[in-house]
């Protein structure tokens, strides 16, 4: 298993920090950074990131699906000595958490997607790098080292761009697969509708598409010599939605590791993935980008854990934003969670650095959370440690 880390100890760190008189940058209360981004970055970028389908009914959702779990903390129980650390998709990590696939990162930071990567890497937390990203997937790897990296598959018409990019990636040294499947198309999206603001229509977030030689091959001009042609053929060809369960075949095809099926909310999807020979399953609604009114995902999370069994690795995202949303979701079934929004509020508001605070912050929560409720580590929850209130 991976070398146990005593997340807590950040806390300490800032108090003695603070006696030279040096407070933390960011703060440390994660629910925070959203507003402060706000105020600092531009209403495009800002809204790019912040932003979900229709009213941002199924976002706010998210959140009060999570808060309508209570903790219940149990007394007298050993806790004195912590392990966070666990295995996921047959990789020891440190903790139960890695950081979500998020595209055009670039438009939050110069340093994008390589210095989301080195944060994570710093902390062995895995980082998922989107097919969407604004740097190289090659570039991403070697900022990385012998980081944990998985790769997020946004599912292409063209079989030959697809086939590319999986040997791209592992070759790459990328070891898990995660497969965006609510996104064959693009939501209704207010906040990027007003501002007109669609960032791959400038080139932004398609550095793995016009890397490509399968890509580049179905292009008349070189990339430089027609960017607009490159852009419109990557319009053309990002998502699919006339793809169907028996297209799983392609991927298992093509890629040898374990495949994760991203956006799964009903049970009997569940089942499917698994009747399909996938590895695992993130329950997920884009983090309520895709569609509104959706069910909240942590509404949908115990269904789909026991649909799963013990056939399918679930992990969790959509709505993480604090300690004890991660110990409600690894109550509820998860094996791990996926974090997104706040790691990209920290990049555009210190770089590397911030995603490192965030990180920290998360995980010190957590494991303080974890034993003030009585838990030694993440495989002593269950559903048992929480209660629900009415919705």
């Amino acid at each position: 298993m991976a070398t146990t880390q005593h997340w807590a100890d950040f806390q300490y760190e800032i108090y003695l920090n603070g006696m030279t008189g040096t407070v933390p940058r960011l703060p440390t209360d994660l629910t925070r950074l959203e507003e402060l981004a706000g105020h600092r970055l531009g209403p495009g970028p800002f809204g790019y990131v912040a932003g979900s389908a229709g009213s941002g009914s199924t976002a706010l959702a998210n959140r009060a699906a999570l808060d309508r779990w209570r903790i219940v903390p149990r007394m007298l129980r050993d806790v004195h000595e912590r392990d966070l650390s666990v295995e996921v998709l047959g990789r020891p990590l440190p903790a139960p958490l890695a950081l979500a696939p998020i595209g055009v990162l670039s438009i939050m930071h110069p340093d994008a997607e390589c210095a989301a990567a080195r944060a994570a890497a710093a902390r062995g937390v895995p980082y998922i790098l989107s097919s969407a990203s604004s740097t190289p997937m090659e570039q991403v790897a070697e900022a990385m080292g012998d980081g944990e990296r998985w790769f997020q598959l946004y599912w292409a018409r063209d079989r030959d761009v697809t086939a590319s990019f999986l040997e791209r990636a592992r070759n790459a040294g990328f070891t898990a697969l995660i497969v965006t499947l609510d996104t064959p198309l693009l939501a209704w999206r207010p906040r990027d509708l007003d501002q007109a603001y669609l960032p791959f229509l400038h080139g932004v977030g398609t550095a793995n598409y016009f890397s490509d030689p399968a890509f580049r091959a179905g292009l008349a001009k070189p990339v430089h010599e027609d960017p607009n042609a490159a852009v419109m053929h990557f319009v053309g060809m990002f998502a699919d939605p006339a793809k169907t369960w028996p297209d799983l075949t392609f991927l298992r095809e093509h890629w040898d590791g374990p495949i994760v099926l991203k956006g799964i909310l009903h049970p009997d999807d569940a089942r499917r993935a698994a009747d399909a020979g996938m590895d695992g399953v993130v329950v997920s609604n884009h983090g309520g980008r895709q569609v509104a009114g959706s069910v909240a995902a942590a509404d949908a999370l115990p269904r789909v854990v026991e649909a799963a069994g013990d056939r399918l690795t679930v992990l969790f995202d959509s709505g993480i934003r604090t300690g004890d949303d991660v110990f409600k979701a690894l109550a509820l079934g998860a094996r791990a969670v996926l974090l997104g929004r706040p790691y990209a509020y920290g990049l555009g508001l210190d770089g590397q650095a911030g995603v490192d605070h965030v990180i920290r912050c998360l995980l010190a929560e957590l494991d303080l959370t974890l034993a003030l409720s009585g838990h030694a580590g993440p495989g002593s929850l269950t559903s048992d440690d929480l209660i629900r209130e009415p919705a």
